[in-house]
């Protein structure tokens, strides 16, 4: 297979990298020098969801697969991108939004949201996200769809002092069955090819809840 174009759906991880409210801020600072010791080496702290990631099951129920168990045919595959239109600050992404774009969805595909929510990313805003009804998520997972996507935060409603939120409906339902979950997505908007070959694969971490991503689509050609 030849790959003619690769689209970057990733954020940069930095010192500046919004995280979910309480997540550790990622650290980056040199630790070794040409100069000193003949070599660059930067330390890097980071929590196992910072930036664009996954989430394994083990997230949000303690006994499913970590992050290193799922097979890694669940992060990567076709994906068909969702186009959800302009949406309103916490609206919920419903199958009825979408319609007959669901229509292009086999099992074993990618579902990836666009929402164009990462255009606030770096603002407040971006805790404001557009969310996945559960009743959508129920449908999808029924079709044989185990990898969600989107370019938001969180694929549930993000709570706060003033939306408490409803308990994180989508990810125990994709959780329970055996799924995974990418947030954070960005540049969703540059796939303009059918079909593409999407990969999440995460870092190889042993026995955790997820991990970061350096997150791509393929447009394969002749």
């Amino acid at each position: 297979m030849k790959i003619v174009r690769v689209v970057d759906l990733s954020h940069p991880i930095t010192a500046q990298t919004q995280v979910y409210p309480g997540d550790p801020v990622p650290h980056i600072e040199q630790h070794s020098t040409i100069e000193r010791d003949g070599f660059n080496l930067m330390s890097v702290s980071m929590g196992s969801q910072s930036g664009t990631h996954v989430d394994a099951p083990y997230h949000f129920d303690n006994n499913t697969k970590r992050i290193d168990e799922i097979p890694l045919v669940q992060f990567v595959g076709p994906a068909v991108v969702l186009d959800c239109g302009v949406l309103e600050p916490r609206q919920a992404i419903t199958a009825e939004l979408l319609g007959d774009q669901l229509d292009s969805l086999e099992p074993g595909d990618m579902a990836l949201f666009k929402t164009s929510w990462s255009g606030f990313y770096g603002t407040d805003e971006y805790f404001n996200n557009p969310y996945l009804d559960a009743g959508l998520v129920e449908h999808l997972l029924g079709r044989g769809i185990l990898t969600f996507g989107l370019d938001a935060i969180n694929i549930d409603e993000t709570p706060d002092e003033t939306h408490p939120g409803v308990g994180f409906p989508c990810h125990h339902l994709i959780a329970k069955a055996g799924g995974v979950i990418c947030e954070n997505l960005t540049n969703l908007e540059s796939i303009d090819f059918e079909r593409p070959l999407v990969s999440l694969l995460p870092m190889k971490f042993i026995g955790i809840d997820g991990a970061p991503v350096r997150a791509v689509a393929l447009q394969p050609g002749d």
